[in-house]
């Protein structure tokens, strides 16, 4: 096998790993609440600790592969990352839980960036078409897979071993980046902004567990207070970045009209579908009373319709442009949503299916014309500090999005005098909080519509016009 083979399979069974831990866990949670006693809010710290995690690190990833080599910080990355998924399966608090998936986190974090450097430099122009569609499907294959998965797991053996299942893979990828990578070359580099990655975290930290409080009756003062001390370290953020000469995050890209819209676009529909999905897993499980392999299951066709959408808006996003794909998609996808809230039992089998379909089908092309329109019109000199901005706000709506619906879901089931999830199980009460959350999650994924609409009278010009972050 060529050296590059080597190298992307160890990158790709990397990247598949990182997204298996990520989407296998959700189906879980259910189980880690009741366990643990947990309520919804803190069992969201589970997903959202480890996409914290994630956010943190990446940051640093160039560097710290500058300084130390890809082969070094590769092989530890998965080490510190088998190392977690065991602390994690053996948790017996909610907060132990929470603090080993930051670690993972932290580890996954640098799976991706410095995996996908080392492969790309490897690879010339020309094939690199061929390596994205592989890594597109290792990215559709794994929330396909890992809910149904996940779901097997913990009705057979319990959700601890959700994830001990990661640890074999982590350490085969290890074995296998020990054998086949080459040390690589170091290379002298700026340090990372510290101070600018410190204020991201703290803002991200402080917004997140303040929007968590507020789902707790008697203590909103608390989630306010720190809601406010992670806007002000925003703010301080801001400052910091106009002074720095290296700042960890470079604003003068969002002068980019595509780059905005792209980010809203990704806020609004994969963000609200990250809260959906956990929403979903709750209302399935507790309130209709499905197996966790049945709700998992139900991820299947989403992804078959998601890579549909996204295979769609390949072939059509240079003809027809974003605007006339971004508008029926993200319609269908709220449609899809609020699909969700007419299923009032598990017989209702023909509309959890339509509405699984629908969020995939306009999902997928959301996604993929976002991701395509957020870096199109940047110029070559800008693309690493567009990338940063991109990435950091893909990671934002996966963790406002899951803090949101949770927040959401506390605070109807309070004003429902519901005391929880497991005493109200299966009861019409929890059913009818269920169906709110979908309502107002579906009305919130249309709010990109406002600024899709504006792109029509443009659109061509702006792909075609140099960016103002040139």
């Amino acid at each position: 096998m060529p050296y590059k083979s080597r190298v992307a399979s160890v990158y790709l069974l990397g990247f598949f790993i990182d997204l298996v831990n990520m989407f296998m866990a959700s189906v879980a949670f259910p189980e880690i609440g009741q366990s643990l006693h947990a309520c919804v809010g803190t069992v969201a710290w589970v997903a959202n600790a480890y996409t914290l995690g994630l956010t943190l690190v990446i940051p640093a990833s160039a560097w710290l592969a500058g300084r130390y080599g890809d082969k070094a910080i590769f092989v530890a990355s998965l080490g510190i990352f088998s190392l977690a998924a065991t602390g994690a399966g053996f948790a017996g608090s909610i907060e132990a839980l929470i603090a080993w998936r930051l670690l993972q986190g932290l580890g996954g974090g640098l799976l991706i960036p410095v995996g996908q450097a080392m492969t790309y430099r490897l690879y010339p122009q020309a094939e690199r078409a061929r390596l994205s569609v592989i890594v597109m499907a290792c990215a559709l294959l794994a929330p396909a897979l890992s809910p149904l998965l996940g779901g097997v797991i913990v009705d057979g053996l319990g959700w601890h071993w959700v994830f001990w299942l990661n640890i074999p893979l982590a350490l085969f990828a290890l074995v296998l980046a020990v054998l086949w990578l080459q040390p690589g070359e170091r290379s002298a580099s700026d340090r990372p902004d510290v101070i600018g990655i410190g204020l991201v975290s703290l803002s991200l930290a402080l917004l997140l567990t303040g929007l968590s409080r507020f789902e707790r009756a008697g203590d909103p003062a608390m989630g306010a207070a720190l809601v406010v001390g992670g806007l002000a370290a925003g703010l301080l953020l801001l400052r910091h970045v106009r002074r720095s000469k290296h700042p960890v995050l470079d604003f003068r890209v969002l002068r980019d009209p595509l780059l905005r819209a792209a980010m809203l676009v990704y806020l609004f529909v994969p963000g609200v579908f990250t809260g959906v999905s956990l929403l979903n897993m709750f209302f399935l499980q507790n309130a209709l009373g499905l197996r966790a392999v049945d709700a998992g299951a139900l991820m299947i066709p989403y992804a078959l319709a998601a890579a549909a959408g996204m295979a769609l808006a390949g072939r059509l996003f240079k003809r027809i442009g974003p605007r006339a794909l971004l508008l029926p998609a993200t319609i269908v996808h709220a449609t899809g949503i609020a699909l969700l809230a007419t299923v009032g039992g598990p017989g209702d089998s023909q509309r959890m299916l339509a509405a699984f379909l629908l969020m995939g089908a306009g999902g997928g092309i959301c996604s993929s014309v976002a991701q395509t329109l957020a870096l199109l019109n940047v110029a070559p000199a800008w693309m690493h500090r567009a990338s940063a901005v991109w990435n950091l706000n893909r990671q934002l709506s996966f963790c406002l999005g899951v803090a949101l619906a949770s927040l959401l879901l506390g605070q109807l089931l309070i004003q429902h005098h519901l005391t929880g999830l497991a005493g109200a199980r299966g009861s019409a009460a929890l059913t009818l909080v269920f169906h709110l959350c979908f309502l107002v999650a579906s009305l919130c994924s249309l709010v990109p519509l406002f600024v899709i609409w504006r792109l029509d009278d443009g659109h061509r010009r702006l792909l075609a016009k140099p960016s103002t972050s040139r």
